[in-house]
């Protein structure tokens, strides 16, 4: 567990601005620096970040968060993740869980460190080889584009890289799966004569390699194994290189191999991505879907292709939002994207990804595809290929729809659809009723309390009126800040401390305001004087409304002696009140 002491020791360190910059351009507007949200698609910037308070909401979709917060969100991180990435941007060590990770054997950071060796490695040796420079050269790549995808060379050896690290027997080589070792208990290289492709990670850490064989060897493309620093069904190659064309055109394109990236790069198109020789995951998908509005699959036309775009589509219906979409793309039977970006030209290829066909549509089609529409077999066959699919989808916008056109071609109607394939009626929400709202007071002291912790101590709480969300959440802050003790928090380390509270959302929305409304600083401590005071008389109010609702029932006779003395006080009081009125 990492101790919190730690995570606000961080966040003090880190800069969110300078982070989220790296990912998202900000322009500064006001005391804030504003962008459009990289969480849902949008014209106009409705995400902001405030150096101030270190923190980021969207206006727009409601992400809100702190730099942990927004790596987990932006990159698909986990929280200790999002942690270890953020301490070693600010060169903090992550504290030693009594000393497990020592025990587990090579950590992160050292293969971290032995793949960078590698790859600097597999760099020089392709400057050397006149083969692997010409085959290059024959697919059209220019050094530019190679250097910009480090791409580099493993010659023909079995241990040709001893020469780029101190210890060729050090574990971490063999983790790493740059080494092999065979039965005989000999080690050699996993990678040999073969073109390198490095996978990089969101921190532009080489995690993982591509090999590409020269001549006619087996496989003709070989995959670093998965290892504490790689997991295939999360990564992409070419992501980090396509992020900036990624956010120009709001458009992500999949394709299958290392090539189709490179050679679309060569003709202009830097926004797209592949697979590492796997079907598309829906971690994929989901962390694809966080960088742009519109994710299009480009796939080879032959049935493997078009296998792969069906099982990207499959993956895709659990976490594909109401506000973005998916295309597809199948090119011509025998043709790849590098083939065809080549002969065509940059422009006609994106012509294809322009009208890439919607996910609807490609879904309707190929469940079409075996089916006999004109006969009843068919038309039963195709509402029941369509039924597990139905169910997976999470958007019940574009459901609706695809149950309407599901109902055309089958000539069931949509009450059938929805009946045979065991799915609700999707009927038009109740209007929701208004919320209890809490005495508006309530909200600004939130606010103080987030801009100044250090008041928390001095709030009664005592004086907060029951039943009310928002005292709930001023009691949450409170002992929040409390258990602190004196060293104090910050909104930043607050948030991160509340995460996954009830009052979450409602502390969420209070700094959201204060972001807009931020109370002057040398006002901060009047306002609050002000605050408690109201409280006070509000807490009188109500007290002196059951004394009087006791002496309507019983009559004075029915209070006790300390509440007929503070019934004549409340009396007398609001009768001075009237006079100086």
């Amino acid at each position: 567990m990492i101790p919190d002491s730690f995570i606000q020791d961080l966040l003090h360190r880190i800069d969110i601005v300078e982070l989220i910059d790296g990912f998202v351009p900000l322009k500064k507007t006001g005391a804030n620096f504003a962008a459009c949200c990289p969480f849902h698609s949008e014209k106009s910037p409705s995400f902001t970040v405030s150096p101030s308070k270190q923190f980021y909401h969207c206006f727009g979709c409601g992400a809100h968060g702190s730099a942990i917060g927004f790596l987990m969100e932006y990159s698909g991180a986990g929280f200790v993740d999002a942690i270890k990435e953020l301490a070693a941007r600010c060169g903090l060590q992550l504290p030693d869980d009594q000393g497990q990770a020592a025990r587990h054997g090579p950590q992160p950071r050292a293969l971290a460190e032995t793949m960078a060796q590698a790859a600097k490695f597999y760099c020089e040796q392709l400057k050397r080889s006149e083969t692997a420079i010409t085959y290059l050269k024959e697919r059209g790549v220019s050094g530019e584009v190679a250097r910009r995808f480090g791409i580099g060379y493993a010659p023909d050896g079995w241990q040709s890289l001893a020469a780029a690290v101190t210890d060729y027997s050090a574990p971490e080589l063999q983790l790493a799966g740059l080494v092999i070792k065979n039965e005989q208990g000999r080690l050699y290289d996993r990678f040999r004569e073969r073109v390198m492709f490095p996978i990089v990670n969101q921190k532009g850490e080489v995690i993982a390699f591509g090999g590409r064989v020269l001549g006619g060897g087996e496989p003709k493309y070989l995959n670093s194994p998965e290892t504490p620093l790689f997991e295939k069904g999360r990564e992409l190659f070419g992501l980090p290189q396509a992020r900036a064309a990624i956010r120009d055109r709001d458009t992500v394109m999949v394709v299958e191999g290392y090539m189709d990236v490179v050679a679309l790069a060569e003709h202009g198109i830097g926004n797209a991505v592949a697979t590492l020789g796997t079907a598309t995951t829906a971690t994929q998908v989901q962390k694809l879907l966080r960088q742009a509005g519109r994710v299009v699959f480009c796939f080879d036309g032959d049935d493997a292709g078009r296998k792969a775009a069906w099982r990207a589509l499959e993956n895709s219906l659990e976490v594909l939002p109401e506000q973005k979409s998916i295309g597809f793309v199948l090119l011509p039977q025998g043709e790849d994207p590098d083939s065809v970006v080549r002969a065509r030209g940059g422009d006609a290829f994106q012509r294809l990804i322009d009208e890439a066909t919607p996910l609807s549509d490609f879904l309707l089609r190929e469940l079409a595809r075996p089916c006999d529409l004109g006969s009843a077999e068919g038309r039963a066959r195709l509402v029941a290929d369509a039924r597990p699919l139905l169910g997976r989808m999470q958007s019940p916008l574009l459901r609706l729809q695809l149950v309407k056109r599901l109902a055309e071609a089958s000539a069931f109607s949509q009450t059938e659809i929805e009946r045979l394939c065991g799915l609700r009626p999707i009927a038009r929400p109740a209007p929701a009723r208004a919320p209890r709202r809490a005495p508006s007071l309530l909200r600004p002291l939130l606010r103080l309390l987030l801009q100044k912790p250090e008041l928390a101590p001095r709030l009664p709480l005592e004086l907060l009126p029951a039943n009310s969300i928002e005292a709930r959440a001023i009691c949450l802050l409170c002992r929040t800040i409390a258990a602190a003790g004196a060293a104090g928090l910050r909104y930043p380390a607050l948030l991160e401390r509340l995460r996954g509270s009830e009052d979450e959302s409602i502390l969420h929305e209070a700094a959201a305001e204060l972001m807009q409304q931020p109370f002057a600083e040398d006002e901060v401590d009047a306002e609050f004087a002000g605050a408690v005071s109201q409280l006070l008389d509000g807490q009188q109010k109500r007290a002196f409304a059951l004394l009087q609702d006791k002496v309507q029932k019983c009559g004075v006779g029915g209070l006790s002696s300390q509440e007929k003395q503070q019934y004549l006080q409340a009396l007398s009081a609001r009768g001075r009140s009237r006079q100086a009125s």
